[in-house]
């Protein structure tokens, strides 16, 4: 078990450094937005919370090329490896085009949600941006997801890590308005993680074009870079349910967040902070979920059974570890973390409450995402997606919601309710993978 989770966590590690690289350019733009004021900051959490739904469905089809990768490369075919990725980028890139034109479309349903009036006028204009975003996002992942089942983690790593000062340079030129730019505060923000996320996505793409670890990909372009409505489908068939998967839980938090505006700018903000640092932590849990998937997914390929159970079990045990840490961490530091994003005194105060009830989910939250992982190496995807449906909108968001107003405890009820749905989509998961690998009886 040992040298399982060691294999898992030198694949996972840069995979998770790629993520945390990703969920930083939504850190910077709310504590540099913060130092303008609170409002700015409820301002991107409202913006945030509701572009998180078609984010996350985004990534799920994004998800789908991992482990047909994987897959593929454990039976020796790059030809079909690289018709994936070609596959991949066109539907993933149009859709998210699609997406992001609706939203777009849709920012006046903003001004609706029953939010701080001011909040909701500041958070229109960097909705929109950011909605155009998604679109070179998802193209940077798309590749990404290719070049980390073939085992090129690293390149994504890389490429992540030198995105977060061209983010921060980009964000202090329009954010301030340095050099003659415009004093674009929120909508900056907005401007500096677009341009961060084309440079992003053009560099990927060019190291794949260029750099010899891909090249036995490449040569495969002209059997493989065609349209093929099959590779499309299974793209599909594992890309929407996983986009489904995601979108539950991220729906969750978004609606969490819309319902904690009920309670005023001050919860909200508080709010975001909270998700901002429990969101940087899952990054790490969702690498080394993703660097089980493709290596559970190396397995299957392989038809391997032993290795599928060694593999899935190791990483469980490694998701546990690192969750008892970030419960450490986050109950240890819940008065310092919120200084980052602001000064103000009643938002450090209640950030710091529901830092303590993020610290409780955290081995829920890292153990569910690996479950899902795992599941979805093994191209079991359609049954997940109900348990965490149920676990998330049959469980965790009633129970929130009951606490924070019938039982008046405000946004700590919310939170708590995330714990519980949190635990009940670990607990499905987890267990439907033992079962499917015969670890414990059905």
């Amino acid at each position: 078990m040992r040298n399982e989770l060691s294999a898992t966590l030198k694949l996972s590690i840069p995979i998770i450094i790629t993520n945390m690289s990703q969920i930083a350019l939504g850190l910077i733009d709310s504590a540099m937005v913060g130092a303008i004021s609170y409002k700015q900051l409820a301002a991107s959490s409202l913006a945030l919370n509701a572009i998180a739904i078609p984010q996350i469905i985004c990534i799920g089809l994004t998800i789908a090329i991992s482990p047909l990768v994987a897959i593929a490369r454990g039976r020796q075919d790059a030809v079909t490896a690289s018709g994936v990725l070609y596959n991949g980028i066109w539907l993933n890139t149009l859709f998210s085009a699609l997406v992001a034109f609706i939203c777009v479309v849709g920012t006046p349903v903003l001004a609706n949600l029953g939010q701080d009036p001011e909040v909701a006028v500041l958070s229109q204009p960097y909705f929109q941006i950011i909605s155009w975003s998604l679109i070179p996002m998802i193209i940077f992942l798309s590749v990404k997801q290719f070049s980390d089942a073939i085992e090129m983690t690293k390149t994504g790593m890389y490429i992540g890590l030198a995105s977060l000062p061209v983010n921060a340079f980009l964000n202090w030129i329009f954010i301030y308005g340095i050099w003659g730019a415009p004093r674009w505060e929120l909508f900056g923000a907005g401007v500096g993680t677009l341009l961060t996320r084309v440079f992003q996505a053009i560099v990927m793409i060019l190291i794949v074009l260029y750099h010899p670890a891909y090249k036995r990909y490449v040569a495969a372009s002209r059997l493989a870079w065609q349209i093929k409505w099959k590779q499309i489908r299974e793209l599909l068939h594992i890309g929407i349910p996983s986009g489904m998967q995601y979108a539950m839980e991220a729906g969750a938090f978004a609606v969490s967040g819309i319902m904690v505006g009920w309670l005023g700018a001050t919860a909200q903000a508080s709010h975001q902070i909270a998700l901002n640092i429990a969101s940087f932590s899952f990054m790490a849990s969702l690498g080394l979920a993703q660097g089980g998937s493709i290596r559970v997914s190396h397995a299957f390929g392989r038809n391997d059974l032993p290795a599928m159970r060694r593999i899935g079990i190791s990483t469980i045990y490694g998701g546990f570890a690192y969750g008892f840490f970030c419960v450490a961490y986050f109950i240890l530091l819940r008065y310092q973390l919120p200084m980052i994003f602001t000064k103000e005194p009643a938002v450090i105060q209640m950030a710091a409450i529901l830092l303590f009830y993020a610290a409780i989910f955290q081995v829920s939250d890292a153990t569910q995402t690996i479950g899902v992982g795992l599941l979805r190496g093994i191209r079991d995807v359609k049954l997940p997606t109900l348990l965490v449906a149920i676990a998330y909108w049959g469980i965790g968001i009633p129970v929130g919601y009951w606490l924070a107003f019938p039982m008046k405890m405000g946004a700590s009820g919310i939170w708590l309710g995330l714990v519980v749905g949190l635990t009940a989509s670990s607990v499905f998961c987890n267990r439907r993978f033992l079962v499917k690998t015969r670890i414990i009886p059905a």
